[in-house]
């Protein structure tokens, strides 16, 4: 009896923790009962209004202030893969020209 429980307790273990792996299907909320989080607008950190900045100098940067926080991004800087969409992301050229304003 003893060597047949020996064989099963490590299967009826590995069974449990894959029960822990199973997905929920398609659509239904990540924590049935809680009501979902509402995700911020896409405009959240004031890009659209901020386009006319494309093509200047980055020094105009230097004479605004921003109510959201502000990431400027230089070519070949190391950047964060993480979103916030209030944060406004500049992204500057080679020549500190600005070529894209997008919140993330």
């Amino acid at each position: 009896m003893r060597r047949s429980f020996a064989i099963s307790a490590p299967l009826l273990l590995c069974c449990a923790l894959l029960a822990g792996c199973v997905v929920p299907p398609a659509g239904s909320p990540p924590y049935p009962g809680l009501p979902p989080v509402p995700m911020p607008p896409e405009d959240a950190c004031g890009a659209p209004d901020l386009q006319g900045l494309v093509g200047q100098q980055r020094s105009t940067l230097d004479r605004m202030r921003f109510a959201v926080p502000l990431r400027v991004i230089e070519p070949g800087m190391a950047v964060t893969m993480d979103y916030s969409a209030q944060r406004l992301n500049i992204e500057l050229d080679a020549a500190g020209r600005i070529q894209r304003v997008y919140c993330g």
